[in-house]
């Protein structure tokens, strides 16, 4: 905790503004991080990866907890896409192909961006249409479709990427690994909401030719492998979520110490204060979610996959608390939460940042579904 909060501290609240004003941050941010301790924590030592190891549910929980100050998620997303993107490569993956990709990659000197989504569907992960044909030789496939919403897809070195490589439904996808530089790839900026510094990327492969050595693992076996990450990334964005929720109303309290309506301060209105302890009641329910949904997890005899459930509803909560509390800090701040910058700036970012967190990983109509399916309603 203590090393992630001084790196918070000293390399990113700084500089978060000017890098989200900028449209991008460092690209050095990616081996500073590495040598910071960060980015290789969790990573097998043979590639580079620094302790501790192994990272148990509760190190996530700290690491998302304490990068969610900086209320900047595009950031984190595209500082941190080998989280993602790099799993499926050592869970799959030949020896040959860790050690030719890893080492660079952990260390922050190569990037990787998981490449799922696709612009006629998010979370229908069956319904992918991209496609991966080999050709006459035998020894390529051709890779046909697009990919879209793939944060820091325009400076990563490689997507790992889902096709289909057989028939309809889960069982006809699979993973490869795709250089962005391969002729045929074509990748184009979005611009969005928010994630101002984050390259969020469309991506477009045309008649591409991939090497048969870069499929990850077995052909058919790409669905598992990505949704095997599904409770850890709607985990991590929860906590994120509520951790950048708790910063609203301390920046709010700390403003209405100061602002003077009415002949007096601000917090000595009666509907303010009111306002303020709903956010913080929101908040403490939600963290406690947090830390219910990770004692379960980290229980030896319990079934990740059955926690599915639990794990939507836990996202579901805490993006609806980020939504609440962030419009009702920017109540408190007035037309300051409408500036970008100044008292009201972080308050005004975290609500930019409300819709990606409530749709990305998985909807709230999506997830609500999916618990009540997995309870048998």
């Amino acid at each position: 905790r203590d090393t992630i909060k001084t790196f918070v501290n000293s390399e990113i609240l700084p500089h978060i503004q000017d890098w989200e004003e900028a449209g991008e941050f460092p690209p050095e941010l990616h081996e500073r991080t590495y040598a910071a301790g960060l980015y290789g924590a969790g990573w097998p030592a043979e590639f580079g990866g620094t302790g501790p190891l192994p990272l148990d549910k509760w190190h996530h929980f700290i690491f998302n907890d304490q990068l969610g100050r900086a209320c900047a998620g595009g950031l984190l997303a595209s500082l941190f896409t080998h989280g993602i993107g790099l799993g499926p490569v050592l869970a799959l993956g030949t020896e040959e192909q860790k050690h030719r990709y890893a080492t660079d990659i952990v260390k922050g000197k190569k990037k990787i961006c998981l490449a799922i989504t696709e612009p006629t569907g998010g979370s229908d992960v069956s319904g992918y249409r991209t496609s991966a044909v080999k050709d006459q030789s035998g020894q390529h496939y051709i890779v046909n479709g697009g990919k879209t919403f793939i944060s820091g897809g325009m400076k990563t070195d490689y997507f790992t990427t889902c096709v289909r490589t057989g028939g309809e439904g889960i069982t006809g996808l699979s993973l490869l690994l795709i250089e962005r530089k391969t002729p045929g790839v074509k990748t184009t900026r979005i611009k969005t909401q928010g994630w101002l510094c984050s390259t969020t990327t469309s991506v477009v492969f045309e008649d591409v030719k991939v090497p048969v050595e870069n499929l990850l693992g077995e052909e058919g076996a790409g669905f598992m492998a990505v949704v095997l990450n599904l409770n850890d990334e709607r985990v991590s964005m929860a906590v994120a979520a509520n951790r950048m929720a708790r910063t609203c109303p301390e920046d709010a309290i700390s403003y209405a110490k100061t602002r003077k309506t009415f002949g007096k301060l601000l917090i000595k209105h009666q509907a303010i204060r009111h306002k303020l302890m709903e956010c913080a009641r929101e908040i403490m329910a939600t963290h406690g979610m947090c830390i219910a949904t990770t004692l379960q997890r980290e229980a030896e005899d319990v079934d990740d996959m059955e926690m599915g459930g639990i794990v939507a509803l836990l996202k579901v909560q805490a993006t609806r608390t980020m939504e609440k509390v962030a419009r009702e800090c920017s109540q408190v701040f007035g037309g300051k939460s409408y500036v970008r910058g100044g008292p009201g700036g972080t308050v005004e970012r975290v609500y930019r940042e409300v819709r990606v967190y409530a749709i990305g990983g998985g909807s709230e109509e999506v997830l609500l579904d999916f618990a009540s399916r997995q309870a048998r309603l």
